[in-house]
């Protein structure tokens, strides 16, 4: 399978160690070889139609920061150009979201399904910006989209409503879809103050380049947005999240949910409106995860409340959700 990667920070380089360790078995198991085309990062671009090595790769970006130096050839085509000049079957779109425009994932994942690509995406920006129109761009151009890493990283949070609850009717959900924010709150039941909590989960690496995208939950509703979407059929977009994050959040907030035997998270939900904001809530509910824990809990007409909990974020958490849906698109195309 020919493959183009747009990015390749810590998920799409987790990726490419995934495809070295695994390729016997992905053969042998599956059937599925993958062939990586092109490579392209912010500072230059890895071009073979023979294939790059994927250890090599790896290697040239932890020891000069970009894949251009992987070889003199071809190492100045931007993303664009490398779609638009090269064949292949999939396209793999690992760079980082952004809520204001979504560029530059929206054009490359546009302009890979215009040339009849399939796309699969863990960059959540075009999704929580334009998901109606582009489920509706890949059904045009009769080509797979897939996301299964933009929720939950490595918990198949988006497969299991789908797929698992296939038959039944989900009335509403709610759950903890950042694991940043979950960490900050739960350590300040510690007895920590927010600016003490942050700063602890920034030394360990938790809390993404720009903060906003957690503490003022955007990336909890851009979550919220592809849920929504996928599992419930609505036609939403970002503007349409009632959003607040826990940048106001006190010591005193906290020890007033412990009063109540509760602890307060950031709850984004689906129910009669779709917010993303500081909750109390049980602490014998399941939704009650510490850490950097994801959990969200399905409501159904007849099964009642499930709930499923996993690791949120991880390069090679995120990289084994893009797999999956690879082997996916694999089988589909076998199929047909």
């Amino acid at each position: 399978m020919r493959i183009i990667l747009c990015g390749f920070g810590v998920v799409a380089q987790s990726l490419a160690e995934l495809f070295e360790s695994r390729k016997d078995e992905l053969y042998s198991k599956y059937g599925l070889k993958p062939r990586l085309l092109a490579v392209f990062d912010s500072k230059g671009s890895a071009v073979n139609p023979s294939g790059l090595n994927f250890k090599k790769l790896v290697e040239i970006k932890k020891e000069f920061g970009s894949v251009k130096n992987y070889s003199e050839k071809n190492n100045n085509m931007t993303g664009i150009e490398i779609l638009k000049n090269i064949d292949a079957d999939v396209l793999i779109e690992t760079t980082a979201s952004n809520y204001k425009d979504a560029e530059p994932g929206m054009t490359h994942i546009t302009t890979a399904m215009k040339k009849g690509m399939h796309v699969i995406s863990v960059n959540k920006g075009p999704l929580a910006l334009a998901f109606p129109s582009l489920m509706e761009l890949a059904t045009y151009n009769q080509v797979m989209f897939k996301f299964s890493g933009t929720v939950g990283g490595g918990t198949p949070i988006l497969d299991y409503a789908k797929n698992s609850l296939s038959g039944e009717k989900i009335t509403s959900f709610a759950g903890i879809l950042n694991g940043t924010t979950n960490y900050i709150l739960s350590n300040m039941t510690t007895g920590l103050s927010f600016e003490e909590a942050l700063k602890d989960a920034k030394d360990k690496g938790y809390v993404e380049a720009d903060e906003a995208l957690d503490l003022d939950g955007l990336d909890a509703a851009a979550k919220l947005v592809i849920l929504a979407n996928w599992i419930m059929g609505m036609k939403v977009t970002m503007p349409d999240i009632l959003c607040t994050g826990i940048r106001k959040v006190t010591i005193k907030d906290i020890k007033k949910a412990e009063a109540n035997n509760s602890v307060l998270k950031l709850i984004a939900s689906c129910d009669k409106e779709l917010t993303v904001s500081p909750k109390e809530i049980s602490k014998n509910d399941p939704l009650g995860v510490n850490g950097t824990l994801n959990a969200i809990a399905f409501t159904s007409e007849h099964s009642g409340t499930q709930t499923i909990i996993g690791k949120g974020a991880g390069g090679t958490e995120t990289a084994s959700s893009i797999l999956r849906d690879l082997l996916d698109i694999r089988q589909e195309i076998a199929k047909n």
